[in-house]
């Protein structure tokens, strides 16, 4: 553009002196100038057939009393061009450039855009009305103004370099905006900026993610979801992006996608976090597929046999199998029941006992005596594993004031008080007849499965 407008400069500066040779003086003109004052400037050529020929001499002597650095000459010439013909746009685009010299950047988009509205292809008062703009901070409407200047006129083609790092620019602020918008909890103000940004760049994975992050916070998980798996679609190894879709899914309460999700990201990078989810996922998958009467468990008055057998049998199944099986037992009352799994587990490991008569009694109520036994019997397979574990259990020796220590559960209930699996009640007695609620046996054996866990690492 700079070497564009000069040359407009000179062929003007040489055709109004060769008309001033010609005869008789009729405008008073700056001399010659080594370089223009602003090269950047692109000269508003007329259109053939627009204005008189003293309105033509008028604007061509403003540019040139503009590219000398005399603001007011140019000003009273451009101004005299319209007065001479008043759709004379180019001087109208003359005068927006003036406004651009003068720092008087509002008066300048004024001018340009008289111009614009009496040529809307007119790319001189465009390129002006962009460089107005972009003063006044308003870079997305600048963008668009240089944009229809290099449509309408192909000769700007550098203009285009600026219009990509004026994209680049835009996008930058659209997603510092959406960042800071999103900390505020302004979700929708966020979620704008992020769409402005992905108009600009609709190739850009990283903006997908973001969105749907956006959305996900914002509570819309079926539009997040749809962003989310834009971004898989974009780029397949953003591990960020799987992850993004695993809580997604979550979100939605769709854990087996959830979990293929955080399979798919721990496959492209490791992490102790995913880890721990897919192992959580994989754990309540694995609960929400057990029987109805399994989930009844923790909010049971009382537990039943079965129920504490599948309790320990499925939370404690690598203990059990680490453990090694007894002999076969013989049990005669468990055919029908849903627990029959899980009771042949624990009788097998010795955690519970099959009475004399081979029977389970499956459905018989389960005492704090009872819970006592099985509980000091898995801290006893834990202890076999790691000895040094079990030291400070059985180092201590509880005082209830109903079980002494010769009672034939005293035993079993000092180790399982000792160890933090039960906990004795708040006159001190144990209470070994009491009935044992689903609550207590499900932190009972969750302590358990702590304790194990422990061991194991």
């Amino acid at each position: 553009m700079r070497r564009h407008s000069s040359r407009l400069a000179a062929i003007i500066t040489l055709l109004l002196l060769a008309c001033a040779a010609c005869g008789p003086k009729r405008l008073e003109l700056p001399p010659p100038a080594a370089a223009a004052k602003y090269p950047d400037f692109v000269f508003p050529a007329v259109v053939a057939g627009l204005g008189t020929p003293a309105a033509h001499e008028r604007h061509q002597a403003g540019w040139l009393w503009l590219q000398a650095g005399d603001i007011r000459a140019a000003q009273r010439n451009f101004e005299a061009a319209l007065k001479l013909s008043e759709d004379f746009y180019p001087a109208e685009t003359g005068l927006g450039y003036v406004g651009l010299a003068k720092k008087a950047d509002s008066e300048a988009v004024t001018h340009f855009d008289r111009a614009i509205v009496a040529n809307p292809r007119y790319a001189p008062a465009l390129v002006g009305r962009g460089e107005a703009l972009i003063a006044l901070g308003d870079r997305e409407m600048a963008l668009k103004s240089f944009e229809a200047a290099v449509v309408a006129d192909e000769s700007l083609a550098p203009l285009r370099t600026r219009i990509e790092v004026l994209r680049v620019r835009l996008q930058q602020d659209d997603v510092a905006l959406a960042r800071k918008a999103s900390e505020a909890g302004k979700y929708e103000e966020a979620r704008q900026a992020y769409e402005r940004a992905i108009t600009a760049s609709p190739e850009s994975p990283f903006l997908y993610r973001e969105l749907a992050g956006v959305l996900r916070q914002e509570g819309n998980f079926d539009e997040a979801l749809k962003h989310a798996v834009k971004v898989i679609e974009l780029d397949p190894t953003d591990a960020r992006a799987h992850v993004l879709l695993g809580e997604i899914h979550e979100a939605r309460n769709d854990q087996p996608n959830a979990l293929a999700a955080y399979e798919a990201a721990l496959a492209i990078e490791s992490s102790d976090t995913l880890h721990r989810k897919i192992d959580s996922l994989r754990e309540g998958l694995a609960l929400a597929a057990l029987p109805a009467e399994f989930q009844q468990i923790a909010t049971s008055e009382d537990v039943s046999r079965e129920q504490l057998a599948a309790l320990v049998g499925v939370r404690l199944d690598q203990l059990l199998k680490r453990a090694g099986r007894r002999e076969s037992v013989v049990i005669t009352d468990t055919r029908g029941s849903w627990a029959g799994p899980w009771i042949l587990a624990v009788t097998r490991a010795g955690v519970m006992e099959v009475y004399p008569n081979h029977t389970f009694q499956p459905s018989a109520v389960v005492r704090r005596a009872e819970l006592a036994d099985a509980a000091s019997r898995v801290l006893s397979l834990i202890a076999a594993q790691n000895p040094a574990a079990a030291s400070s259990w059985r180092s201590g020796k509880r005082t209830f004031v109903d079980v002494p220590p010769a009672h034939l559960s005293y035993s079993a209930a000092s180790l399982s008080v000792e160890a933090g699996v039960m906990a004795p009640l708040a006159d001190g007695t144990f209470q070994l007849g009491r009935a044992v609620t689903g609550a207590e046996a499900v932190a009972a054996v969750k302590k358990l499965e702590e304790l194990a866990e422990a061991v194991a690492r």
